[in-house]
C-alpha cells in the first residue's frame, strides 16, 4: 500500500528550496491551499517563481508571499485585485508573463499529459503572438524584459501561435476529499485550476479537508487520479489556516416595506 500522507503542511514543503518554481491552484480565494503556502511563508522560502491565475490579494493566498518579496517572477492571467502587486511590477521589483487564462489552462493540462507544445488562436496578432509585451520595468520605468515573438503558423486557413506548456518542478492544491493514495475529490468550483496544477507539477503536494481510507471514494466520482499526487495533507475544517474567505463581499440595504392600511384599519381611525 502506497501511503502518501506526511505529517503537516511543513514537512510537505520542506524541500522546496529558494528559487523554485511551483503551481498553484485556485482562482482568484476559491479552492487556494491556504494552509501549504502559510508553511511556504513560514519556511521563508524567497525567489519564486509561481504558476497561478491570479497571485491571491494583499494579505492572502499568495499575496502574503508577494507582500515579503518572496515572489522574483509569476505567470498569470489575471492580476487587478492586488495592488502591491501592480506596485512591485510597475516599480521593476516582480517580473510578470501575462497569458490568456485558458491558454493558461491548456499549458498546464498540456503539461501534464507530456505534450511539449500546442497551437491556439488566442493572441494572435496581438503583443501575445508578436512580442513586446511588457514583463519586467526598471526603476526609471522603462521596459527592462518584454516577450519575444512566437512561432505563428496557418491551419486551415487560419493563424495560430505556438505556446509551450508548463512543467513546474511543484504544484501545490487544495480539495474536498482524498485518500492516502493520493485520489482527490474537489468541491465544486474549486475545480478550477487544481487538477490542472497538479497534473503540470513534478512533485504534486494536496492538502485535504477530509481524509479518507483507499477504497472509500467512488471511482466514477474522483476527479484527479493519484498517480499526479506524490503527497498528501490532512487539513480539516476548523483548523489553523483552513479559512476561507470571500474575496468580495457584496451587501446590499433590506428595502424599507411601507405598512399597508387595511379596510378595517381605516375604519377603525375614522372611529
Amino acid at each position: 500500500m502506497i501511503n502518501k500522507v506526511v505529517a503537516d503542511a511543513a514537512t510537505a514543503i520542506k524541500d522546496i528550496g529558494d528559487g523554485a518554481s511551483l503551481a498553484v491552484g485556485g482562482f482568484g480565494l476559491c479552492g487556494i491551499p491556504v494552509a501549504l503556502i502559510a508553511a511556504l511563508h513560514d519556511q521563508g522560502t524567497k525567489e519564486l517563481e509561481t504558476i497561478s491565475n491570479n497571485c491571491g490579494v494583499d494579505d492572502w493566498g499568495l499575496g502574503i508571499l508577494l507582500s515579503d518579496g518572496r515572489i522574483r517572477r509569476t505567470i498569470s492571467s489575471y492580476v487587478g485585485e492586488n495592488k502591491e502587486f501592480a506596485r512591485q511590477f510597475l516599480a521593476g521589483e516582480l517580473e510578470v508573463e501575462l497569458t490568456p487564462q485558458g491558454t493558461l489552462a491548456e499549458k498546464l493540462r498540456a503539461g501534464g499529459a507530456g505534450i511539449p507544445a500546442f497551437y491556439t488562436t488566442a493572441g494572435v496578432g496581438t503583443w501575445v503572438s508578436e512580442g513586446g509585451l511588457p514583463r519586467k520595468y526598471d526603476a526609471d520605468g522603462n521596459v527592462a524584459i518584454a516577450s519575444e515573438p512566437k512561432e505563428v503558423r496557418s491551419f486551415g486557413g487560419a493563424d495560430y501561435v505556438l505556446e509551450e506548456s508548463l512543467t513546474p518542478e511543484f504544484a501545490l492544491v487544495h480539495a474536498a476529499k482524498g485518500d492516502r493514495h493520493g485520489n482527490l475529490v474537489f468541491h465544486a468550483t474549486a475545480m478550477n485550476f487544481n487538477p490542472l496544477c497538479a497534473m503540470a507539477g513534478k512533485i504534486t503536494i494536496a492538502e485535504v479537508e477530509e481524509l479518507v481510507e483507499p477504497g472509500e471514494l467512488d471511482p466514477e466520482q474522483i476527479h484527479l487520479p493519484g498517480i499526479y499526487v506524490q503527497r498528501v495533507v490532512h487539513v480539516p475544517a476548523g483548523s489553523p489556516n483552513s479559512e476561507k474567505r470571500i474575496e468580495k463581499r457584496t451587501v446590499s440595504e433590506s428595502p424599507v416595506v411601507e405598512p399597508v392600511e387595511t379596510q378595517s384599519s381605516a375604519v377603525g381611525k375614522g372611529a
